[in-house]
């Protein structure tokens, strides 16, 4: 299977739940009227499209029916593959590697979204392209956490800085910018603790990793990437929320694609938040992790043979 047959197929249930949801809607209708407009948004919301970008999507399909003259509601599909692929960016926003040496990756989310198993498959990802990674474990509270970034470093071959159980995040971040530094390394990778994001001292927490990161090498950290688990549809528009406001997010990883129905929350998460999404998870093995193709991801969402 190929990387757009691996993607339709992941995206199999949310095609169930959002595409043929909209079919149902506009399929066997003679005219465009605005009960047909109230039941596409009503859809798209169930489609955890999200209340914002389900109105910004009819309203703007009611503008181009307007504008082109359409009149026959099977163009409606079509128009909105358009409008989804508007909001989410035909172009496939990079990782930014090249501000220095090394580049700070900052990861953070809450427990449960595969954030270690992320760091993970992002490590062997930029491995397999020829560059060096280092990993830092600053999740200093969960004991787990440090063992399964070890276990994952140990696969994928990097190095894991590490203190014990309990000690200062921010110390950790620290260390293992200084290491990265003397040691060369082309990509440094510091995991973060994700305890309840209603928790304020998390995200005070977070703030001092980032304040350290960007005292030690201006810029940095080059990217701070949220991971947010597909699966749990507008609740991950809530975290996206709150870690933006604490940290600044410059990029959007979404895990666990394949196994659920919630997959459109992916245009939610880029109308509300107005930050890329960057990477998205559509599986368990160590090869399931891949940029983000907006124009892809739309293909393979509406192809339904």
């Amino acid at each position: 299977m190929g990387l757009f047959g691996k993607l339709k197929e992941s995206l199999g249930k949310t095609r169930k739940n959002f595409v043929e949801k909209i079919e149902q809607v506009v399929s066997g209708r003679r005219r465009i009227d605005e009960a047909l407009y109230e039941e596409l948004e009503e859809a798209l919301i169930q489609a955890d499209v999200g209340i914002e970008a389900a109105v910004e999507l009819v309203e703007n399909m009611r503008a181009e029916v307007k504008k082109q003259r359409i009149s026959e509601s099977e163009a409606l599909t079509a128009l909105l593959k358009e409008q989804i692929l508007a909001i989410l960016g035909p172009e496939t926003v990079a990782l930014n590697l090249h501000a220095g040496k090394p580049a700070v990756i900052m990861v953070v989310g809450v427990n449960g979204v595969g954030k270690t198993t992320t760091i993970g498959k992002l490590a062997h990802m930029l491995k397999e392209d020829g560059k060096s990674v280092l990993l830092g474990a600053a999740d200093t509270f969960r004991a787990a956490a440090v063992e399964q970034l070890e276990i994952w470093g140990q696969r994928v071959g990097c190095n894991v800085i590490r203190h014990s159980e309990g000690s200062d995040p921010a110390a950790v971040a620290y260390d293992s910018l200084q290491a990265a530094k003397a040691r060369n390394i082309d990509v440094l990778i510091v995991d973060t603790a994700g305890r309840l994001h209603t928790k304020s001292n998390l995200m005070e927490e977070l703030s001092k990793i980032n304040r350290v990161l960007g005292r030690e090498m201006p810029g940095a950290p080059h990217e701070v990437l949220l991971v947010l688990d597909a699966a749990t549809g507008q609740n991950a528009i809530n975290q996206a929320r709150l870690f933006k406001e604490a940290v600044g997010v410059t990029g959007v990883v979404l895990t666990k694609l394949d196994g659920t129905a919630r997959g459109g929350v992916i245009v939610a998460v880029k109308q509300i938040l107005d930050v890329p999404v960057k990477m998205i998870g559509l599986g368990e093995g160590i090869e399931d992790l891949r940029p983000f193709n907006a124009r892809e991801f739309v293909e393979a969402l509406f192809d339904a043979e």
